[in-house]
């Protein structure tokens, strides 16, 4: 339980009616939740407007109300609180509400198009593999300790993080890591949180769905930055030409690491196999198991984010060395098989390229590389079909498939995706929307030796049709089908 009116703290009031020191049990921005002696705020979603349920909140039990604008008909059961922007001030409330647990412990945010997932695993396991007792906040699960929370968004509400964050310090931890979506920035879910550091790794193409511009995408990665309190870091990748974009206008102490530029982190690449990464960080060589350049950026971006926290850069190298990646990320299914099959999460041109260039450094020239990819449905259509040339550019067979195509027509996401096909590689395509049979059939025409890669769903073990998340793991699906074709 709280009082209004210290919930408020902070929270940039446009008027108020009724009383403040009422008594909130509960704060919610879903109409549907409110119980007797909540506080509901009322949002403007991209579905619904919460405007519009006001009256619905009162009759459940609402007894103050946070609002962009006041009903017509005013009730005497309510206090009124109208604010500029209801998401911002969701955040703030609810840390304020939840005792501001971001700020008792060293809460690190990731941010970028690529790399955000495998950057926040890598600090949890990092930081949990030198003692401490972590939290983390990732698309592919929620972690308190060793406890795992299914993770439903990149960044959850405000509500749910604070939730979180309060779980983790009961649970004893001192460190979260947490990924930081350009769409959590932008609606204000990230609001009222004290960051100890931000990291940046890189801004390509991708979600213009939401954000309509890349400019528009730029300004929100950049609002975490520009949020960031003096006492805080920010460390960002200066190989990417937006990365002194971040560092723009924030109050935050300015750090950069790169493999190509000078930078206060830098690294070299040494050796870049199938079996992992060596690299040249300061004056030491260090074997890593991870795979590829842009695992190179990941592994970088980590180690400077530790040693910015006080960490021993000879301790971080060595517990650095032993990590794998996180599920889903350029993940090897069964090595040892007769030929090398690969899933990964990405799904945005330059996730793709990434992956298809690192496997094309390790190409003898006489394997084939087979390529099953898809695009989601209700998402960026503008880079269907930029995903077709890429996978066509560095593949020498391509399957299109389904992905999770969710209120669309998968075989129209294709032929979108097929746009972005050259008629002298259309003769290398084949479309199959079944997603199971795609892997299947990318198996039945590799050869010893040949690659695949499984590109766009990841750690997913699901694919939504229609509104309904069907089972379905790219993981499971290509290791039955391995061991179908082994001999």
């Amino acid at each position: 339980m709280a009082i209004l009116k210290d919930i408020l703290y902070k929270v940039p009031i446009t008027s108020a009616s009724g009383g403040t020191d009422v008594d909130i049990n509960a704060i919610c921005f879903d109409s549907r939740k409110v119980k007797e002696g909540s506080l509901f705020i009322a949002i403007k979603g991209t579905q619904s407007d919460g405007h519009g349920f006001i009256d619905k909140a009162i009759s459940l039990g609402a007894v103050a109300i946070v609002a962009e604008k006041l009903p017509e008909v005013i009730s005497d059961k309510a206090t009124y609180v109208t604010v500029k922007d209801s998401a911002q001030a969701l955040g703030i409330i609810a840390s304020n509400f939840y005792g501001n647990p971001s700020g008792k412990l060293k809460l690190v945010g990731v941010t970028g198009t690529n790399g955000k997932t495998t950057v926040a695993t890598l600090l949890y396991k990092l930081f949990s593999s030198l003692g401490y007792r972590c939290g983390m906040l990732s698309t592919v699960v929620n972690k308190i300790v060793d406890k795992d929370f299914v993770s439903t968004h990149t960044t959850p509400d405000p509500i749910r993080i604070n939730e979180l964050l309060v779980s983790m310090l009961e649970a004893g931890c001192t460190h979260c890591f947490m990924e930081v979506s350009s769409h959590a920035v932008a609606q204000g879910r990230i609001s009222g949180l004290h960051f100890i550091g931000a990291l940046f790794t890189n801004i390509t193409h991708d979600h213009l769905d939401y954000h309509r511009t890349f400019e528009s995408y730029i300004r929100a990665k950049k609002g975490f930055f520009d949020g960031l309190s003096s006492d805080a870091f920010a460390l960002v990748n200066i190989d990417d030409k937006r990365g002194m974009v971040m560092l723009q206008n924030t109050k935050a102490q300015k750090r950069t690491f790169a493999l190509k530029k000078m930078a206060d982190y830098k690294a070299k690449i040494i050796t870049n196999s199938i079996e992992g990464l060596e690299l040249e960080i300061g004056e030491r060589n260090v074997w890593f198991k991870l795979i590829g350049d842009f695992n190179a950026y990941n592994l970088l971006t980590v180690y400077g984010a530790a040693c910015l926290m006080g960490e021993d850069s000879d301790t971080v190298l060595l517990k650095l060395s032993a990590l794998t990646t996180a599920p889903g990320r350029f993940e090897l299914i069964l090595p040892g098989s007769k030929f090398t099959a690969i899933v990964d999460y990405a799904h945005t041109p330059d996730a793709l390229k990434n992956v298809l260039e690192t496997i094309e450094h390790f190409r003898t020239g006489q394997e084939q590389v087979i390529a099953v990819v898809g695009c989601g449905g209700d998402r960026d259509k503008t880079k269907r079909p930029l995903m077709a040339a890429v996978a066509c550019k560095y593949s020498n067979k391509i399957i299109f498939t389904s992905d999770n195509p969710r209120s669309e027509d998968p075989l129209e996401i294709i032929k979108e995706m097929q746009t972005g096909v050259g008629p002298t590689d259309a003769k290398k395509t084949l479309v199959m929307v079944d997603r199971e049979e795609a892997i299947k059939t990318a198996c039945m025409l590799a050869k010893e030796k040949d690659i695949i890669i499984v590109a766009g769903k990841g750690h997913e073990n699901y694919q939504e049709i229609k509104g309904v998340k069907h089972p379905f793991d790219d993981k499971e699906v290509l290791t039955r089908m391995l061991k179908m074709f082994a001999n």
